[in-house]
């Protein structure tokens, strides 16, 4: 068993910051932090100040979010706190963000890293699992990690969706993409994908705003993902980036944390 997936028994610091977990869901947390505890139970153990225990009895400093710090610095270097600094609009209409509105899209790479490994350690493959995406219409295996209950919400996913009418259900595949050991274009830090967290849909009925600033002096962001799976990927944990002012209507993540969300129940 990879040591991030040790369990508290086995953690001599587990006895002494068990009873400090916040115990409200993450709708009702105190602070960002406790909001991290609920939404990844399984990887999470507790805060203690600043702090975030791991279960393996990791420590991690949450660092400060300083407002003042520009945008692209902020997209590069985020502390754990910076994740919190855009609330994402949670089943509001798809509409244009504003500038530099991009909730979701600071991630703090050592978080990451501990929760579900570095793929460029080889410690993210172990975990991958197949899920059968659309099995009564497109029936494909996908990769993708399992670690935080990643896989058992995809498949969930994959069965509402599989039950929306055509039209809408047409944008969900052929897939662009799950599992793949790269950075994001314009950050210099791992994609989601990088953890096995995240999927890109259809690129027929996807925008991108990198493709877009190409053909015009400034990208203005444009929609073809229907509601209807917008909201079923956000209703199991994932942000999508079509909300976001540099958009990726392709693109889901598992960010719990970011929508109030339950935990998914671990895996078997």
């Amino acid at each position: 068993m990879p040591p991030h997936k040790a369990r508290s028994a086995r953690n001599s610091i587990g006895s002494l910051v068990a009873t400090l977990a916040f115990a409200a869901t993450p709708a009702f947390a105190a602070d960002a932090l406790d909001t991290l505890v609920a939404a990844y139970p399984e990887t999470i153990q507790a805060r203690l100040g600043n702090d975030l225990i791991l279960h393996n009895g990791a420590r991690l400093d949450a660092g400060v979010s300083d407002s003042a710090m520009p945008f692209d610095i902020v997209l590069i270097h985020a502390s754990v706190r910076d994740m919190f600094r855009i609330a994402y609009p949670t089943g509001s209409p798809l509409t244009a963000p504003a500038e530099n509105f991009d909730p979701g899209r600071f991630r703090n790479k050592a978080l990451f890293d501990a929760m579900y490994g570095d793929c460029r350690k080889s410690e993210v493959t172990p975990n991958l699992v197949s899920v059968v995406w659309l099995p009564k219409h497109w029936g494909h295996q996908i990769e993708v990690t399992r670690i935080n209950g990643v896989a058992d919400r995809l498949s969930q996913i994959s069965s509402e969706i599989d039950a929306l009418p055509e039209p809408v259900r047409r944008a969900a595949w052929p897939i662009a993409g799950t599992y793949a050991c790269r950075g994001v274009a314009d950050a210099q830090q791992p994609s989601m994908h990088a953890y096995g967290a995240a999927i890109d849909l259809n690129l027929a009925f996807s925008s991108y705003w990198l493709w877009d600033s190409g053909k015009v002096a400034r990208a203005v962001w444009r929609n073809r993902m229907p509601e209807q799976i917008v909201d079923i990927f956000e209703r199991h944990g994932f942000i999508w980036g079509g909300r976001w002012y540099h958009y990726d209507t392709m693109h889901f993540e598992y960010r719990p944390e970011l929508l109030g969300l339950a935990p998914a129940p671990a895996s078997r």
